[in-house]
């Protein structure tokens, strides 16, 4: 084990609290596949208490997954941990995962507790996880801000209790890396049963410091870290699972231990979360970015053409960049297409699989090429119809010309009735949007509109984002076509419906 690092992927737990990146039990099913397929040790499939439907979730992935470790999390709490255990049932490998704050701040603002209450329900949870399994991670919240001699007190005694992992967050991204590292390499030297456990961090990227503070951490004994694609999480988000990977491996110098992961699954994995999800990937984003393996000067172009390792220290093949790009066309039939979606991990039902079919044919006659990124936009979309649909896009004509003030008339069905409206605008999107406001008549506040090309070329296919905002609440719609005006204008209904279908869910932080 002292070679190996624990990969503990947590973006459907984690990664969802994201604002607006909350997913149906489809899309966590189909990037659970992918992590599995990407061979991430232990994948935390969710807050079973949060919601039915994230316990749902949780069973469904844990009934799933068969090659990975699936992890519920759970406060410190009997109906958590209970919780937990009854949605992990029948998984191949579970764990549970439960925490308590630890911080001065937190016990007394927030926990109304002690120090030995803590202790005391932290104790507790770990003996009620036993019923359940053996595999039981303990998390400190906000470790980096608590005192070290409650840390290590606290830390024995859970262990001594039967937890065989423990996780020190640093839950508001405050710790800087020389101190973390410290705070880990202490913690192992001083707490006298640190041999009986694996040690994790979990940070997050307030200060944009969660990837620095992971591999400090590793470097003074951590063996797990939990992390997330493309480094998505609430606020800031965390430290991302395709820059600790790629990092441990490539700086093999610093570093006594490598993950298990295959790494040319992490672009497709990449793209998949940002499809569903609908959080861009900046280009210039480490690893996953569209520049991440691009050269615009003369001098590093030349020198990479005379020597590839004279400013790439990776190669793109080996995160796949270039892998699994077999191309389909619209003679392509529907074993191909079933094919290549199995090969990507997705096995629809027959149903889905028609309209997701319909849909590849009807690209095909709008563009000659399909890759992989086409298909994987096709089951988003697919899937994007959200539970209690109220809206619909039915038409949509949209005219734009030099001189003229664009005009766009749409028709939706709303509730099952018809109605239409016409509206101008400064382009075609703001003359769409305008026409659905008057459709609608909901007081709303757009706060974020972004188009990205899914593949390459004049024919890609759009994909739009856009994030609404009402009493507090926040949403992503999302939506992709060939035509950009059309996209917006999916998206923008998607995000109307997932708005007016409020979902309650308790968000953790750890």
């Amino acid at each position: 084990m002292e070679n190996r690092l624990i990969i503990f992927d947590t973006t459907l737990r984690d990664g969802e609290q994201s604002p607006g990146a909350s997913m149906t039990q489809d899309e966590k099913l189909r990037i659970a596949k992918a992590l599995e397929r990407m061979r991430v040790d232990v994948i935390e499939a969710g807050f079973p208490a949060a919601s039915q439907g994230d316990f749902e979730a949780v069973r469904a992935v844990a009934h799933l997954i068969k090659e990975s470790t699936v992890c519920g999390l759970a406060r410190a709490l009997k109906e958590d941990i209970d919780r937990a255990g009854e949605s992990l049932a029948g998984s191949n490998s579970a764990r549970i995962h439960t925490f308590i704050a630890t911080s001065p701040i937190h016990m007394k603002a927030k926990l109304r507790m002690d120090s030995d209450q803590v202790l005391d329900y932290a104790i507790r949870a770990i003996q009620r996880a036993k019923k359940y399994t053996d595999n039981i991670e303990f998390s400190p919240e906000d470790a980096g801000r608590s005192e070290i001699d409650f840390l290590c007190r606290i830390i024995e005694a859970v262990i001594k209790a039967g937890a065989n992992t423990i996780n020190i967050p640093d839950t508001v991204g405050y710790n800087f890396p020389d101190q973390f590292g410290k705070l880990i390499s202490t913690l192992i030297e001083r707490v006298p049963n640190s041999d009986k456990a694996i040690f994790s961090v979990h940070c997050h990227n307030d200060l944009g410091l969660a990837v620095a503070n992971s591999l400090t951490a590793v470097i003074n004994g951590a063996r797990q870290v939990e992390c997330t694609i493309n480094g998505l999480g609430e606020r800031a988000g965390n430290a991302a699972l395709e820059e600790i990977t790629m990092a441990v491996r490539t700086r093999r110098d610093l570093f006594s231990c490598d993950t298990r992961i295959d790494a040319t699954q992490i672009v497709p994995t990449s793209r998949l979360v940002s499809g569903i999800t609908g959080f861009p990937v900046q280009p210039n984003k480490a690893i996953v970015g569209a520049n991440a393996f691009a050269h615009e000067s003369g001098i590093h172009q030349d020198g990479v053409l005379k020597e590839r390792e004279t400013y790439e220290i990776m190669r793109a093949e080996d995160v796949g960049w270039y892998t699994n790009r077999m191309v389909l066309g619209k003679h392509s039939g529907r074993n191909a297409f079933k094919s290549r979606l199995h090969d990507l991990g997705i096995d629809l039902k027959t149903e889905d699989l028609n309209t997701t079919f319909q849909k590849f044919k009807e690209l095909a006659d709008k563009k000659h090429e399909i890759y992989d990124e086409d298909l994987q936009a096709l089951v988003t979309d697919t899937h994007l119809t959200v539970e209690n649909e109220r809206f619909k896009l039915l038409y949509l004509r949209a005219i734009s010309e030099i001189g003229e003030i664009p005009r766009s008339s749409v028709t939706l069905s709303v509730d099952g009735v018809e109605h239409q409206a016409e509206s101008i605008g400064s382009g075609p999107v703001d003359a769409t949007y305008k026409a659905i406001d008057f459709i609608l008549k909901h007081e709303v506040k757009l706060t974020l509109y972004s188009v990205n090309n899914i593949t390459s070329g004049t024919d890609s296919q759009g994909e739009v984002t856009v994030r609404l905002e009402k009493d507090g609440r926040i949403v992503n719609g999302q939506g992709s076509d060939t035509d950009i005006v059309i996209a917006s204008a999916k998206a923008y209904v998607n995000a109307f419906n997932k708005i007016l279908n409020p979902i309650s869910k308790n968000y953790p932080q750890v």
